[in-house]
């Protein structure tokens, strides 16, 4: 059993949701972003996603184009985020998703990269521009061992619902809108419908829900209907007001805490009780 499908199964047993949280790798550098996962994982984050820095990421808002811009600038490539992968290994068993556009994949090599993913230590990969029916080119390449994370918007059909769940394996992400991360609005009532419809597919493949996730309160909201809240954009606000900041790391941990209390609670605890 790997480590994905593991924390599931332990969160369930519990009767807690998983909170994923999603940094972009290296922002704003590599020393300041390992610290700010190993406080991630120390204060909640149940699955880590590291997003891949890439030039053109089209389905990101400002914030975390800028992020990516930011570890571009600061030397992270495919390599430095394995390496930061296995350096993440030293100090947490937190499930790893490798979270990235196409290009940067094809560029480094699709074959390598499962090897040298399953080496450092991943656990999954998400591609956020690659639909299910021209991804055979990578997927017949991986056997096993690396979870592939498969993507479903609000307006996709039941009947499409059933194939994209088919081909998946770790979870199924949810996005609860149409357009980029970090955009806000996040409509709960709607997105639990679509949810509702898409578990009817899944079997037991968990549903993780992702932007337009900003708040410990919309955090609660969407536990209560998914088994598991991606929070990527706020991170990476809370970052970038901090980027002079040599405790942001501990800040981002306690954003974190307040996270994964909230969707255990049903809401935020008072000032002083995270």
């Amino acid at each position: 059993m790997g480590r994905i499908r593991e924390t599931f199964d332990k969160l369930r047993q519990r009767g807690e949701k998983a909170l994923v949280g999603f940094i972009t790798a290296g922002d704003p550098d590599f020393s300041t972003s390992l610290e700010i996962t190993r406080q991630m994982c120390l204060r909640g984050v149940d699955l880590l996603e590291l997003g891949v820095p890439f030039s053109d990421p089209t389905a990101d808002g400002p914030v975390i184009q800028r992020s990516s811009a930011r570890a571009i600038e600061a030397g992270m490539n495919m390599k430095r985020v394995l390496e930061m992968v296995g350096a993440i290994r030293e100090f947490s068993s937190t499930p790893i998703i490798i979270f990235s556009y196409y290009n940067p994949i094809l560029a480094y090599g699709a074959e390598k990269l499962y090897k040298d993913a399953i080496a450092a230590g991943a656990d999954g990969a998400l591609v956020v521009d690659l639909p299910p029916e021209e991804s055979d080119e990578l997927t017949d390449l991986w056997e096993g061992g690396l979870d592939f994370i498969r993507l479903v918007a609000p307006t996709t059909p039941p009947d499409r619902m059933a194939r994209i769940a088919a081909g998946a394996s770790g979870f199924i992400y949810l996005v609860s809108m149409t357009g980029i991360t970090g955009s806000g609005g996040l409509k709960s009532e709607e997105t639990a419908l679509v949810a509702r419809d898409l578990k009817k597919c899944c079997g037991d493949l968990p549903v993780c829900v992702g932007f337009g996730v900003s708040t410990p309160e919309d955090a609660a909201r969407v536990a209560r209907f998914a088994d598991g809240v991606v929070v990527g954009s706020a991170f990476e606000r809370l970052m970038e007001s901090g980027l002079q900041d040599k405790n942001i790391a501990e800040k981002v941990g306690e954003f974190a805490s307040r996270l994964k209390n909230a969707m255990q609670t049903g809401g935020e605890r008072p000032a002083g009780n995270v």
